[in-house]
């Protein structure tokens, strides 16, 4: 959980969940590297360890933000290099930090030279996932580590704002969801519409369009559309091309294709896969799509409209899951699906999920909790809803658990 810490008596909102796998690997030889979408607190968190850090006297902190105009003239790795040799202190250690890494020419270049040297440790961040994977995976091999940085949870939503946990809090995190920067425009709807829009259109045009030097930008705001309308829903390439020519605009499979996985690599959408249970393989077409974050995804479709509630849930459930570490695919019965499965530690930790709004009637019971009754083995089984009353209840050895309370929990058993 968030909080405000005493660490070296700093007044410092610490996002503990990363600042515990940041620790983890400082002095141990190891690139540290920060992804994750743009706006989802990367650079909250690179600024929260240059502010720890800097108490020290025997740390001398190097930081560069290639958001600042103040480092446009750093635009290679010989410049990144004159820098800090320019910064760097003999005697001390140094936190060499650097912010959207991916925008300085051969940047790897220049973080390979200083994985070994004792007084420095390199912590950058990214917001393009194949960008870093390939260029940090050939020049400096497997000694980075990368860290996914989310949005707030809810828990991190409470403590950022100052709320407290219940159905008014609850309801603002679904409607807004979780981008730091919300804590300065506030929790009024038409302030974070906009706001929120100016993110998505921001990595849009610069982690999208000009990285992969988009032609059609009609075409990839529709797809946008299309994906934040139908989260949570199984749809293929395909589907999408047939939907669209129906619209008037004829495009490939193919190029759905392509443009779907330049919006995963900019962190915006997640594919999540399917998942034969009874034949324990992966299915290799018909995937799920959700949002990094909730908040952007219903600014895109207009706000949260009438029927758009499970959709949402969903998407919070998808999103809390891999805050808690989990793989998660979407699981396919002979008659039926489970919202998620979800594995550790290679497979030997299994839970299974379905995401519900309201169990209201028995035939939405049956559904959701049929379904799970289904899956013949012993590890855990859980239904997640908004229907009032519940806090942790039992049914045959299915748990029912409210969204509140779910989003709660450091882990699940």
């Amino acid at each position: 959980m968030p909080m405000l810490s005493n660490i070296n008596d700093m007044n410092v909102l610490v996002r503990q969940h990363y600042w515990d796998k940041i620790e983890k690997y400082l002095g141990k030889d190891t690139i540290i590297v920060l992804t994750g979408q743009r706006r989802v607190g990367k650079s909250y968190t690179l600024r929260m360890i240059r502010d720890i850090k800097a108490k020290d006297d025997n740390n001398n902190i190097i930081y560069i933000d290639k958001e600042k105009k103040a480092f446009d003239h750093i635009k290679t790795y010989q410049d990144l290099n004159a820098y800090i040799d320019a910064h760097f202190q003999v005697g001390k250690m140094n936190y060499i930090l650097i912010d959207e890494v991916q925008e300085i020419e051969d940047f790897e270049r220049t973080v390979r030279s200083y994985i070994t040297e004792p007084d420095a440790e390199v912590i950058v961040t990214g917001s393009n996932a194949k960008m870093l994977s390939k260029e940090l995976s050939t020049i400096i091999g497997g000694r980075y580590k990368e860290i996914y940085v989310q949005s707030l949870n809810y828990k991190e939503f409470l403590q950022f704002h100052n709320l407290h946990d219940g159905d008014e809090a609850l309801a603002k995190y679904i409607q807004f969801g979780g981008l730091p920067g919300l804590l300065k425009m506030g929790l009024e709807e038409d302030d974070a519409i906009e706001y929120q829009k100016d993110v998505l259109n921001t990595v849009l045009l610069k982690d999208v369009i000009s990285r992969n030097n988009i032609r059609s930008v009609s075409f990839l705001e529709k797809l946008t559309d299309f994906i934040a309308d139908n989260i949570g829903k199984i749809i293929s390439a395909s589907s999408i091309s047939k939907y669209m020519k129906s619209q008037g605009t004829n495009v490939s499979a193919d190029t759905i294709i392509d443009y779907a996985q330049y919006l995963e690599e900019a962190y915006i959408i997640h594919k999540v896969n399917r998942y034969d249970i009874h034949g324990k393989r992966l299915f290799e077409s018909n995937d799920k799509y959700y949002f990094e974050d909730h908040g952007l995804r219903n600014a895109q479709a207009g706000g949260t409209r009438e029927g758009d509630i499970e959709k949402v849930i969903e998407n919070i459930v998808y999103q809390h899951l891999i805050n808690l570490g989990y793989k998660v695919c979407v699981g396919q019965l002979q008659a039926g699906e489970i919202d998620f499965v979800c594995t550790k530690k290679a497979g030997t930790q299994r839970i299974y999920i379905q995401a519900a709004y309201l169990i209201a009637n028995d035939e939405t019971r049956e559904r959701e909790f049929g379904n799970l009754r289904n899956v013949k083995d012993n590890y855990p089984k859980y239904v997640v809803s908004m229907t009032p009353g519940v806090t942790r209840n039992d049914d045959n050895g299915i748990t029912h658990l409210h969204l509140r309370n779910f989003l709660m929990l450091d882990r699940l058993d």
